[in-house]
């Protein structure tokens, strides 16, 4: 919503671009004022304000994800989730694209994505340049128009169970089909336990891991087989689901 200072004028507008639940990893940006005059501008002449909308949630590009995911350099937007049927899933994005340029404007860091997303017209068709497994790509994407929030939030069952951690410290176990639902019908790995390079890491119990730098989980023992066959000191970047929100990880596989 709107940010006042004491005097009660519009000093910033927090912007959700991406999901509708404001999965946008927590974050919310403030938009800068001449976004916020047209905001404003909008509202006085037809009462309602269209935010261009693409259903994704990013994240900055940290040099141990870059190093992951095998990037030159830290520029663009890391797209860590894509909201089903949203406009970016309909124009072919996916979760580990890395956005450098939205409709012709270079995205440098992650923060350039909402302004220039926010200030699209809903319904025009953006040329977006993506990396995917290093390689260059251009999409072409519908704009949405932002969606009104909605919070459904799915709730992991606390399985009790046996399971070995794994090498970077990870207890998984394989969902069931009520949670895979939940999911699309997507294999994700409940963390029943979370120890070592893993919890330093972040991961906590509860969380569901979607994937492993470019690729998709299977099941417990093939991403552990993936893990095993890593190089000691190398970074992964392990896709994580926390309720309704997606995020990468980097985490420095040990011996």
């Amino acid at each position: 919503g709107p940010l006042f200072n004491l005097a009660g004028e519009v000093v910033g507008i927090n912007s959700q671009i991406y999901s509708r639940s404001g999965g946008s990893m927590g974050l919310s940006f403030a938009i800068p004022i001449d976004v916020a005059i047209d905001i404003s501008n909008q509202l006085k002449a037809s009462g309602k304000i269209t935010r261009g909308w693409l259903g994704i949630a990013i994240q900055e590009i940290t040099k141990e994800l870059a190093e992951s995911f095998g990037m030159k350099n830290t520029n663009g937007a890391l797209v860590a989730g894509v909201e089903k049927n949203g406009p970016a899933d309909k124009g072919g994005l996916e979760a580990g694209d890395v956005i450098t340029k939205f409709d012709g404007k270079p995205i440098v860091t992650s923060a350039d994505l909402p302004r220039a997303v926010g200030s699209a017209k809903p319904g025009k068709v953006a040329a977006v340049e993506i990396l995917r497994k290093g390689s260059a790509k251009t999409l072409n994407i519908g704009v949405g128009e932002m969606p009104n929030d909605s919070n459904e939030a799915a709730q992991p069952n606390k399985p009790e169970s046996k399971a070995e951690a794994n090498k970077i410290g990870l207890t998984l176990k394989e969902l069931t089909p009520q949670q895979k639902k939940k999911l699309n019908g997507k294999n994700g790995l409940l963390v029943i336990d979370s120890i070592g390079a893993a919890a330093q890491a972040g991961i906590r119990r509860g969380d569901v891991i979607l994937g492993l730098n470019n690729s998709e989980t299977q099941s417990v023992e093939q991403f552990n087989k993936q893990i095993n066959a890593v190089v000691s000191g190398k970074t992964i970047a392990v896709l994580v689901l926390r309720g309704e929100n997606t995020l990468y990880v980097p985490i420095k596989v040990t011996k």
